[in-house]
């Protein structure tokens, strides 16, 4: 698996990146977050997948890739029409977003979370009972909860259901970690299937990944990738526009 990270930033102001079908579904959307997300998460996975096709990423190749949803809600990419060969997994977090390229793992999820308080309500209601038990005697509860949440969200991409599903139907494991690296996890659901993952922590965000088979830890397409993660900071530019331009 290989991953790549893009802040909003990074985002063009020229349009001509998009297909027409992602021109208009960005054009329709009338929230400044909700386009914004939209656009992001569009262009970093177009931005893995060239790197994994080993495409250029000038305007005009980027249009040739075209990011659709399937039913379920799970992203899927196209080259020229036609299906790019690889499994991938979008997330994004106050102005960041990640993509996962996943080969020969079968499904694939990723999740991008803040590490960020969480309510005692929040920990009852979304955890199970050891989940719960874990967090109660971490030394960072912030980070053990959102940690925990954010393996069971890349979980449930696996199993292209989401948030539908009630998140304690997956339950979560996690090996020890240190900033910067990545660590084993491994989440099971209550039909006895086993989600194997890994997860690390950059700066103030978690980045959690599962697959439907064991693989080896993620690779970053860019060098650059953990310390661009590692020094970057949530942003919530929106709040300044909520209403999107010509939405």
């Amino acid at each position: 698996m290989r991953w790549l990270a893009r802040g909003e930033d990074a985002v063009p102001t020229d349009p001509s990146w998009l297909t027409p079908a992602e021109l208009a579904r960005a054009s329709g959307l009338r929230y400044t977050k909700r386009r914004g997300e939209y656009l992001l998460r569009r262009l970093v996975a177009k931005h893995a997948v060239a790197a994994a096709r080993d495409l250029p990423t000038d305007a005009g190749a980027l249009a040739r890739i075209e990011v659709r949803n399937a039913p379920t809600g799970a992203p899927y990419v196209l080259v020229d029409g036609a299906p790019c060969g690889f499994e991938v997994s979008i997330s994004d977090r106050a102005g960041w977003a990640v993509c996962l390229v996943g080969a020969g793992a079968g499904a694939v999820g990723c999740d991008l979370e803040l590490v960020e308080p969480r309510s005692p309500g929040f920990v009852r209601d979304f955890l199970t009972a050891a989940e719960q038990s874990y967090v109660d005697a971490a030394a960072d509860r912030d980070l053990a909860a959102n940690l925990l949440w954010s393996a069971k969200e890349s979980a449930l991409k696996v199993l292209r259901t989401g948030l539908r599903r009630d998140t304690r139907s997956v339950e979560v494991t996690v090996a020890d970690g240190r900033p910067g690296a990545w660590a084993a996890l491994r989440v099971r659901s209550v039909e006895g299937a086993v989600f194997p993952g890994w997860w690390r922590r950059d700066g103030r965000f978690l980045f959690t990944v599962a697959a439907a088979a064991p693989t080896p830890a993620p690779v970053a397409i860019e060098d650059r990738g953990p310390a661009v993660l590692a020094a970057a900071e949530p942003r919530h530019s929106w709040l300044a526009r909520p209403l999107a331009s010509g939405g």
